[in-house]
């Protein structure tokens, strides 16, 4: 792939961003085919928004369910980057002019108390590395007009990040089997989505061992401190200002939001 391709499409995707305004496929318009290169256009955003100033604060997992990697042809699910700014109180207030299309997902989220540096990380080192758990909004954006996105766009465009809210009540991971948590997700008090544990790639722990093994071979290995956000656990629902979220989960307790 040209570099001035992979440049021109990673500055069309932040300038999109920044004038909160929906384009067409950068994978048609700059002729992006590859996973290989769509990951390249995510780590030069990545770097362009370390150098502005941003802090990593995580990862998130998208694809984890089986019937949407089908759709698109995929075996595997993608990754994308969490910035310390895209992180909301559980309960507030989100400001929904830094969106353009949003929707939102219940997921559970990881808090890591180690780093997991190596490419072959076992299940036994993320088991020991997950501090604790949370309850978890993530809200979803594209800066691709209509959501009408294939694999390439959504990788390129941070694997579709846009904002994210954890509950308060710190879970520890011990004797859970988070296969088997259920999820309610309620938007504006009437039940929008239901889902379970099991339909992020069986676990959601399968989800962080694979992203763990990734991240390391991508050479940004995760760290004591990051979130992960380990896949949505059923539909993602549209949100428009004005609308009120609230996610409860089994045994991980809820996590709430409205949006302004």
């Amino acid at each position: 792939m040209n570099q001035q391709n992979l440049e021109a499409a990673s500055k069309a995707i932040l300038e999109a961003r920044a004038q909160r305004q929906a384009i067409g496929r950068i994978s048609e318009r700059f002729d992006i085919t590859s996973l290989t290169d769509a990951y390249s256009v995510q780590e030069l955003n990545t770097q362009a928004a370390l150098a502005n100033g941003r802090r990593l604060s995580g990862r998130k997992i998208g694809l984890t369910s089986l019937a949407v990697q089908q759709q698109l042809g995929v075996d595997q699910p993608d990754f994308g980057m969490l910035f310390a700014d895209m992180e909301y109180v559980d309960g507030g207030d989100v400001d929904s002019s830094r969106l353009i299309q949003p929707k939102a997902e219940g997921e559970i989220a990881f808090v890591l108390g180690r780093d997991l540096p190596h490419a072959d990380t076992t299940l036994g080192e993320l088991l020991r590395a997950v501090d604790h758990v949370l309850p978890a909004l993530e809200i979803v954006d594209s800066v691709i007009q209509d959501w009408k996105i294939t694999l390439v766009d959504t990788v390129a465009d941070n694997a579709s990040s846009g904002l994210y809210v954890l509950g308060k009540t710190p879970i520890l991971l011990s004797g859970l089997d988070l296969s088997l948590e259920g999820m309610v997700l309620e938007k504006n008090s009437r039940q929008a989505a239901i889902g379970v544990g099991a339909a992020c790639m069986g676990n959601p722990l399968d989800a962080c061992l694979w992203l763990a093994r990734t991240m390391a071979e991508a050479g940004r290995p995760l760290q004591a401190g990051d979130v992960l956000l380990s896949g949505a656990l059923g539909p993602m629902v549209p949100v428009v200002a004005g609308d009120r979220l609230r996610l409860r989960l089994t045994r991980l307790g809820e996590v709430s939001c409205q949006f302004v």
